[in-house]
């Protein structure tokens, strides 16, 4: 077994194939098998090779299509997008998107008009560029567009028709707020609600402050979070506490909003400065 787990199986709508991941024990390479149910036949549909390694622990991207194309990202240019292969042969067919910014997560695909819907960060300038956005782009890697202009973390849900879209977008110091948009263009049919978080304001509640600092090598920007106390008073002193998780394979730094988060705010009452 890896480390992640053993393998698990997903039937393709066809109900005659199902496909597997499989990554090696080194992680210097991962495939995607189908198998044909009835015979046993097994062929390879993606074979994503790194030097050096795959990083798994970001989970996959995957969607077969009826042309018998698979889409799928990796990071084999240094960065994560998105990549037609040939469903049958393994054959890359060619690479979507590319850029220095990173693919999040596949939301749809239609088939019908040969584009994919996807969220990506790090693409739009002068932003944090953790915070996910929505785009779309054709099959063959032409009319990428941002669908959520708005400098915010979004979180997109499309209708079942694929022509709407309703998104949820907020920061840790901008209240959440929901609107419907149109798939095509991103355009906003309507506002659906915003957060009002007066009552919260009343009560003495102070929102956090995002920043961003330049690290230890003196070029690197690194983006945070601070939370103070309520009762904080700019001419006093405080004890900082660094919340942290280790690990390089992903970040752990909040992008939405939210009235409480981890007991930061919990220690900042007690008469610290909490920093993320």
């Amino acid at each position: 077994l890896q480390y992640y787990g053993g393998p698990s199986f997903t039937w393709l709508e066809d109900g005659q194939r199902f496909y597997t991941v499989v990554a090696d024990r080194g992680y210097t390479q991962r495939q995607v098998r189908v198998v044909d149910a009835a015979t046993g036949a097994v062929h390879v549909a993606v074979d994503e090779r790194g030097d050096p390694f795959v990083d798994t622990s970001r989970g996959f991207m995957l969607r077969f299509l009826k042309s018998g194309e698979a889409l799928w990202a990796d990071e084999r240019d240094g960065w994560m997008h998105l990549y037609l292969h040939d469903g049958a042969t393994g054959q890359l067919k060619r690479q979507i998107t590319k850029g220095e910014w990173v693919v999040r997560g596949m939301a749809r695909v239609d088939e019908a008009a040969k584009a994919v819907f996807f969220s990506a960060s790090g693409k739009e300038p002068g932003r944090d560029p953790y915070l996910q956005h929505l785009y779309r782009v054709s099959l063959d890697g032409t009319g990428l567009r941002l669908l959520t202009p708005e400098d915010a973390e979004h979180a997109a849900t499309f209708s079942p028709t694929g022509v709407y879209v309703v998104d949820n977008y907020s920061r840790a110091d901008l209240p959440a707020v929901s609107v419907l948009r149109r798939a095509t263009d991103g355009s906003v049919v309507m506002e659906l609600e915003r957060a009002d978080i007066s009552r919260l304001v009343a009560v003495g509640w102070k929102q956090p402050e995002p920043f961003k600092a330049v690290a230890r090598d003196g070029t690197t920007d690194i983006y945070g979070i601070i939370w103070r106390p309520s009762t904080f008073d700019p001419g006093k002193r405080y004890p900082v506490v660094e919340q942290i998780y280790t690990g390089p394979q992903s970040f752990f730094v909040p992008k939405s909003f939210s009235a409480w988060r981890n007991h930061a705010q919990t220690i900042a009452e007690l008469g610290f400065i909490v920093v993320q």
